[in-house]
């Protein structure tokens, strides 16, 4: 590069006051200047002047622009390499050092109780309340009259120390929306009564419908004198829902919890209106609310239940089987 000749001091050119307000126009962008040479001469002529004229408009982004592209262009080639991935939160996994995710699925449809369960066992499923302090507690609650007839009224209660992973208000309710439903005893078909809800602080009740645990239904059901399974039953004014069967249900019932414990309501709930125990009517049929449900909904299997412990009721062994019911009346009041 040839040097510029030396000018004593002092001395100015046109080309000096030019340089100058460049300069001085070019300190409102520190980075621009950063980016010129410490030292420029005049001889550089047009060319040099366009540049400056360039670099003092643009300044440092006449460079940032492509430094950005090249930046850009190598996060693309890391982002599409081969063997990586992006993950939901965006970070770079090699697919190859994850080791295969195991796959979760349900049973298969249609797939019943193991085939060995007799149908009046216990079914498999959460833990039990196995034993209580055999008293009771009136669950707070109570209804209008539901129905036209004679009126019976009915308390809800809990045997202290059984406790529902839902609450125990969960069974007040049940109980309240299942005997206040139209397919429920008061349907008029039923012969006329009424049902309404009490609790502790109003009349006494005509009957009493208690949660209590396995044993004390065992004791009052008499598990150890008549059929060997775990049942509810009603005693006089007394009727006693089983926790271990409201937890768990009945083989053919095949899971549907909710369905079985309406049927022990109103099943039990249809003793206290004197109505006995009855076959299946037909093959296919809705099973009656009546019908030992809990045990089987096959008249054979309740056939010879009955040799064990006669349940007042003779079931021919004509190989019906019935659908699981929890109505009385299914199609509810078929007058509204």
């Amino acid at each position: 590069m040839t040097l510029p000749p030396h000018r004593p001091r002092g001395s100015r050119s046109s080309s000096d006051g030019r340089r100058r307000r460049t300069e001085d126009r070019d300190r409102g962008e520190p980075l621009a200047a950063s980016w010129r040479p410490a030292a420029e001469s005049d001889e550089e002529g047009a060319d040099g002047e366009r540049r400056r004229g360039v670099l003092s408009r643009y300044g440092w982004r006449i460079y940032a622009v492509p430094l950005l592209i090249v930046v850009s262009a190598l996060a693309v080639f890391q982002t599409v390499g081969p063997g990586s991935s992006r993950t939901s939160d965006d970070k770079p996994t090699n697919l190859a050092q994850n080791p295969e995710q195991p796959i979760v699925t349900e049973a298969p449809p249609g797939q019943k109780y193991d085939p060995g369960m007799f149908s009046a066992d216990l079914p498999p499923g959460a833990p039990i309340p196995q034993a209580g302090a055999r008293t009771f507690q009136v669950l707070p609650g109570h209804s209008p009259v539901i129905g036209q007839g004679h009126l019976y009224r009915y308390s809800v209660e809990v045997e202290v120390g059984v406790q529902l992973s839902e609450g125990n208000d969960s069974f007040g309710n049940l109980v309240q929306e299942t005997l206040s439903d139209p397919r429920s005893w008061t349907n008029p078909q039923a012969g006329g009564i009424s049902l309404q809800r009490v609790d502790a602080s109003g009349p006494r009740p005509d009957f009493r419908v208690i949660l209590v645990s396995q044993q004390t239904a065992r004791e009052a059901c008499d598990y150890s004198d008549g059929v060997p399974f775990d049942s509810s039953c009603r005693k006089g004014e007394m009727v006693y829902l089983n926790a271990a069967r409201w937890i768990r249900g009945a083989v053919a019932f095949q899971g549907d919890i909710g369905t079985y414990r309406r049927y022990a309501i109103n099943h039990e709930v249809g003793h206290v209106f004197g109505n006995k125990h009855v076959g299946c009517p037909a093959p296919g049929a809705l099973a009656p609310v009546m019908m030992q449900q809990s045990f089987s909904v096959s008249n054979n299997e309740l056939h010879e239940l009955n040799k064990v412990a006669d349940q007042g009721t003779f079931i021919p062994a004509d190989g019906f089987v019935c659908r699981p019911n929890a109505w009385p009346f299914p199609v509810g009041d078929p007058h509204h």
